[in-house]
């Protein structure tokens, strides 16, 4: 007698153990496949094969790469406190009243850094105790998991619980794709994404070109995981990855760890990629298993064959990279894609006039400090201890999880780091972002530091536009912490010790996984209650941290003529620019507060400085916030004017939301970043680009402007500015835009937000 096979689906695995009645569902994989390859008819990548996957209608999906949007069904949604806080406000203005798909919000990024982990928590639980007291009852209130400040960084904490092979998953914080280091496609979104997901809505992405990394060779020695991103920065740039997913393969993979492979991945988003990931392998399933997921790690083992690509599997660009041959990196200063190899970084240094003098060394963050990390770290201050130094500059360790810091502290390595003069941090996410009360140098005092982070945009750490931030990986940090010298080399040069003798360090050696387990330390964790209905949230009027959400207006209909240009920006414009961290995350959640910073970082290519236009209407110099707000109260419209690669940076939509509500209507650059173009069309806003990139040289900041065509807005035909000058010609130029028939609907309806929300809004 015939028996029926045995379908995937009818194992059930619980996507996370923190969580009842969700499960992994490699059966719609499955199935989606299915269909897919009879249509396509050719081998898929491991990335078409996620994201094809967990379509909404793969019969009907249009599937282009470069070109149609796809419509997907994520498997879950997480938030970071920053950004949680306008994407639950706007959760709540649209009617809500629960999630649709499992979702977390993590208390990472409101924690400043001053004198050492603990004081700095307690500190900062005080301070933003009204920001807390509203993401806790908020995610109790809609059924959402909460992490607690001092539990972690919201990468490291999805790693250790809730990231899986195969799954797909789009968090509010651009570092996301750190869980491709265990197979998952993961993406950074802004608030509204993440708002349409919660609300049972298909999340859209225009369907992603794959660029193949082929690794070859084994890692070892002074290389890590952290100089294979280094290096596929430098060959990339902060653009080339843009629209594309990054896939690492080739026998080179089986030298990394998991948490190696999340290090590479996270970092991916100074590519601009989509999202980077890696194919199931056993190094995954030890991390799995080491995480207390077993049956997480079988189940996959299970679904190998759609766990990694098709033979034959066509990319739009290969990249080769012998890890063998692979020397670590230095990238920097000022952007995360100038990569230089550690053998020619002292004659970077001395050519270019950086300063060599080290203040500052600093390890762990999202990007680095796994148990790997610290215990190589550990390695080379243990023996320079041994050789009696202690650190020449700064040296300072952010754990990435309470998990990460009970099992060091328990294996001895904090008070290791703390022998030779390093500070612990908080579990956070602390001067990375900006969060750094950082008293060692004066703001416009040239100096330098290094990092094992994954970001250094100018002023980024501590708000000094003379810093020069260095990144690499954390052996290399711990090694020039030493020194004190940017022109230290560990592989070849020598350091004296307390005995007066010369020593070179050995190369760093560390353990993949604790071998006693992972610690976890203190709870954190606050699970959605069993009733929710008598859970209130509430938001004071008085507050200037927090402020409900009113609907932006519709489009009127009308032909915007002779909008004036708010600013023209010249040059690198990322959200760092836009809308500032640092000081101005408390008002992430107080939408008129914080958007008194909107492109205050900008520079005017009018008079080459930074927070300072000119008045079309009064004739007066002002800041760019002040002079948009005047144009709003009078009723005026404005837009903005953009370079290269507009928005790269940050997944925050603050940077779209505060430009949409301080009365501009578009944004027209020569190129943008992925997640902000999306985040503008989110709020309403005319995301428009020329379509011959040197026109941006014909508009003036004295222009004004009328955007011809909305009448007949439609996929793929362009617009008309007509652009009138101060001198009373007029000229008009092309403008390409990449809005779909739902994303122009967004615009008319004022915003995404609009189209979901069951609440009245009057028209302009």
């Amino acid at each position: 007698m015939a028996t029926v096979a045995e379908r995937i689906g009818d194992t059930k695995v619980s996507m996370s153990l923190l969580e009842t009645g969700a499960y992994i569902n490699y059966q719609r994989i499955e199935d989606n496949l299915a269909i897919v390859r009879d249509r396509l008819q050719r081998p898929l990548t491991l990335s078409e094969k996620v994201l094809y996957g967990h379509l909404d209608d793969p019969h009907n999906q249009d599937i282009v790469r470069g070109v149609s949007y796809l419509k997907l069904r994520p498997d879950r949604v997480a938030c970071q406190d920053a950004t949680a806080q306008m994407a639950l406000l706007q959760f709540m203005s649209a009617g809500m009243d629960t999630a649709a798909v499992p979702t977390t919000v993590h208390c990472d990024h409101l924690i400043e850094a001053q004198v050492g982990g603990v004081k700095d928590l307690a500190r900062a639980i005080q301070t933003n105790k009204e920001v807390y007291d509203f993401l806790a009852t908020a995610t109790a209130k809609y059924g959402l998991g909460f992490w607690r400040p001092g539990s972690g960084i919201i990468h490291q904490i999805i790693l250790e619980n809730y990231a899986f092979p195969g799954g797909l998953m789009i968090g509010t914080d651009s570092h996301t794709p750190n869980a491709g280091g265990l197979g998952m496609i993961a993406c950074g979104v802004g608030g509204a994404d993440a708002v349409d997901v919660m609300a049972n809505i298909p999340w859209e992405l225009k369907t992603p070109k794959v660029i193949g990394v082929n690794l070859t060779g084994k890692i070892s020695g002074w290389t890590t995981p952290k100089d294979v991103i280094l290096k596929v920065a430098g060959i990339l740039t902060v653009k080339g990855g843009t629209g594309a997913i990054v896939e690492y393969k080739g026998p080179g993979v089986e030298s990394l760890s998991a948490t190696g492979m999340a290090t590479i991945c996270n970092m991916g988003a100074e590519i601009g990629a989509t999202t980077s990931l890696f194919p199931f392998n056993k190094r995954m399933g030890d991390y799995l298993n080491a995480t207390k997921r077993p049956d997480i790690a079988k189940y996959a083992q299970r679904f190998a064959h759609n766990l990694r690509a098709d033979e034959d599997a066509e990319y739009d660009q290969v990249i080769d990279i012998n890890l063998s041959e692979l020397e670590p990196h230095i990238n920097g200063p000022f952007t995360p894609d100038l990569a230089t190899p550690i053998s020619k970084f002292k004659d970077e240094v001395v050519k270019n006039g950086w300063p060599a003098d080290l203040k500052v060394s600093l390890i762990g963050s999202c990007t680095n400090s796994s148990y790997e990390d610290m215990t190589r770290s550990a390695s080379i201050a243990r023996e320079a201890a041994d050789h009696g130094l202690e650190t020449k500059s700064k040296f300072t360790i952010t754990p990435g999880s309470e998990q990460v810091r009970a099992t060091i502290e328990r294996d001895g390595l904090i008070g290791t780091f703390e022998d030779v003069g390093g500070v612990v941090l908080a579990n956070a996410c602390g001067p990375c972002i900006g969060q750094w009360d950082r008293q060692d140098v004066k703001k416009g005092e040239t100096n330098s530091i290094i990092t094992s982070y994954n970001r250094n945009f100018t002023g980024r750490n501590d708000a000094n536009p003379a810093t020069h931030a260095f990144v690499a990986s954390p052996d290399i940090v711990t090694a020039l912490a030493f020194a004190g010298d940017l022109r230290f080399n560990p592989l070849t040069d020598t350091l004296t010790g307390s005995d007066g003798k010369p020593f070179k360090f050995s190369d760093p050696s560390g353990k993949e996984l604790p071998p006693r387990g992972y610690d976890p330390g203190q709870d954190t964790y606050q699970a959605p209650p069993e009733d929710r209905v008598s859970v209130n949230v509430a938001v004071s009027p008085t507050s200037d941290r927090l402020q409900l959400l009113k609907p932006f207006l519709p489009w009127n209909g009308k032909t915007p003529e002779d909008l004036p240009v708010l600013i023209k920006v010249k040059g690198k414009c990322t959200t760092d620019h836009i809308s500032a961290g640092g000081p101005w995350l408390k008002y992430r959640g107080h939408l008129e507060n914080i958007s008194q910073n909107c492109l205050i970082g900008a520079i005017n290519s009018e008079n080459g400085e930074a927070n300072k236009v000119k008045n079309q209407i009064t004739g007066e110099w002002g800041g760019v916030p002040q002079t948009a707000a005047y144009y709003r109260e009078k009723g005026i419209k404005w837009v903005v004017i953009g370079d290269h690669n507009y928005g790269e940076g940050s997944s925050r939509e603050h940077a779209a939301l505060e430009p949409r509500f301080l009365g501009g209507l578009a944004i027209i650059v020569r190129s943008f970043a992925r997640i902000h173009e999306t985040n503008l069309k989110k709020q309403g806003m005319l995301a428009l680009t020329f379509a011959d990139p040197a026109d941006y040289e014909k508009v003036q900041p004295s222009d004004k402007v009328s955007i011809l065509g909305l009448e007949s807005f439609a996929p793929g035909k362009n617009l008309t500015l007509l652009v009138k000058h101060s001198d009373g010609s007029a000229e008009k130029i092309p403008l390409a835009h990449s809005f779909n028939e739902g994303q122009i609907e967004w615009f008319k309806a004022g915003s995404a937000l609009n189209l979901v929300s069951h609440l009245p809004i009057r028209s302009e």
